[in-house]
This record gives structure tokens, sequence and C-alpha cells, in this order.
């Protein structure tokens, strides 16, 4: 049974770290797995399970803070600049800094903070899910339709704070499970006339304070929760999600200005087709809401 249990909390490790920052949906993957899969088997009870994810969640925010370590100590006047200077007399040139991510976290705080509970009670269900997928594939198409016709696509130290909170008003929008937050905020971005990578870039720099924010919320509200004997489990998966969350970062970053959003798009369509043909083709959701 334990062993049962250490690969179960290994397999949600890499679904998390996998799809954390992938323009898929974490939240909607972890939903889908827990609805279908671990409430069938009772995986570690409710309560610490629930404590469990947002321990692994933990581990992908980390693996983000990791991969854009110097940024951040850049805007914190911590880490050495390392731009190029734009003339003779050395001056640097326009840089992302700290209040562009300071302006797109504020809707997605504020609107996180007076909405968290409501939408863990009525919306964190595998219906919800499907139309949140299914409404932001449709989303990302555009926008990979749409940067086509931007000649100069700016890249992220060319934002401006107006574009900042657009992006960042996006990233609440992505509070709908399902939606994907790097999923709407990099689409924004794009539509904003940013390039995949720029847009992806901002995203991944925004989301690490918000998310950790986030967690860190959660964990303190379901502290009372935590289990010592679980606490093999619960570092388990926060190693696995951090050391896959890198891998896949760093792969998506790589990717993105190659294969653009639509093959995402396109998997979210087809996940959706699926998980309808699991959950109401096969009776899996009322299977499981009967017990």
């Amino acid at each position: 049974m334990i062993l049962i249990e250490l690969i179960k909390g290994i397999i949600l490790g890499i679904v998390e770290g996998l799809t954390e920052f992938a323009p898929v949906s974490s939240t909607g993957h972890m939903i889908l797995i827990d609805d279908m899969w671990l409430k069938s088997t009772q995986f570690l009870g409710s309560e610490s399970a629930f404590t469990f994810k947002i321990v692994i969640q933990l581990g992908s925010v980390f693996a983000g803070a990791w991969v854009f370590r110097e940024r951040y100590f850049e805007m914190l006047h911590i880490g050495k600049y390392r731009g190029e200077p734009i003339d003779g007399i050395g001056q640097k040139p326009k840089r992302l800094n700290l209040l562009h991510i300071i302006v797109g976290m504020i809707p997605a705080g504020i609107l996180g903070l007076l909405f968290d509970d409501v939408i863990e009670k009525y919306l964190f269900s595998v219906p919800t899910v499907m139309v949140g997928l299914f409404v932001g594939a449709i989303y990302m198409i555009i926008a990979d339709v749409y940067s086509k016709r931007v000649a100069h696509p700016k890249t992220v130290d060319q934002i401006n704070y107006f574009q900042a909170f657009v992006i960042g008003l996006s990233q609440a929008i992505a509070m709908w499970p399902g939606f994907s937050r790097s999923g709407s905020t990099i689409s924004t971005g794009v539509l904003m006339k940013m390039n995949h990578k720029s847009a992806s870039d901002f995203t991944f720099i925004m989301a690490v304070p918000v998310m950790l924010a986030a967690s860190g919320l959660s964990l303190f509200k379901n502290f009372e929760y935590i289990q010592l004997d679980h606490f093999g489990f619960y570092l388990l998966g926060f190693i696995t999600a951090f050391i896959v969350g890198l891998i896949a970062i760093k792969t998506f970053l790589f990717l993105i200005s190659k294969i653009k959003l639509i093959p995402f798009a396109i998997y979210r369509i087809i996940l959706v087709i699926i998980i309808a043909i699991l959950y109401f083709g096969f009776g899996i959701g009322q299977g499981i809401s009967g017990q």
C-alpha cells in the first residue's frame, strides 16, 4: 500500500511539474486526476491529499523561481546588470522592472482574495474544467492567428505598464479551472503585440510571486491537515515537481517560438473529447459522485 501511494505521489508530482507552466492548466489536470482516479482510491485521505497538491505546486513554483532567478535578482537590485549599453556613455536600455510585475499581479490578487473560496466551492469539477479547457483553447488559437499580422513584436523589456496590467487582468480569468494561467496570459501578451517567447517570459516571471502567495495562503488555511507521518510523500512530490518543472519550463521556452500555441490548443480540445467520452460515456462521473 505504501509503495502504491509513493507511486501515486510521484505521478502527481510529474503531472504538476509538466503542466504548471505549460498552457494546458495544471489545476484542471489535477482536478481531473482527483475526480477520475484519486477519489476512487482514497489517496492519503481527502484533506491530506489537498495539502499534498499545494506542496507539489510549491515545487513547480520554486522551479520557476530558479529558472528566472537572475531576473528577480536584477529587479530587486541584488544581481549585477547584464545588459549591454545602448550608447557610448554607458546608458542602460529599458528593462523589465519590479513595478511591471506588481501592476500585473494586482487584478488576480484582488479577485483571488474576494472569490477564492467561491471558486473552490463551485468551479472545481470535471465539467467546469472541460469548459475552461475548450474556451481557453479557442482563445489561444485566436492569439496565434492574430500574431501573424504583427510585423515587429515587442520583447519583454519593451512592455509598458498598461500592457502589464491587461496581461495581469487576463491572469484573473484563469481562476476558472481549466482555462490556464499561462495559456490566458501568453495569449493576451501575443494579442498585445509581444512575441511568444517574451509573452511566456513575462507570464512565468509574474506567475511565480502570484503562485507563491496563493499556495502559501492555501497552505496556511489548511495547515491543520498536514500530517507528519506523510512528510515523506510531501517531500517526494515536491522534489519530483521541482525537477520535472525545471525541465518542462526550459523545454517550453525553447519550443514556444517554434511551435507557438496552436499545438497546445489542439491537445486541450482532444483532452476535452477524451474526458467527455470517459466521464459521460462510461459513467465515471456518476460512479464517483455516487460514492
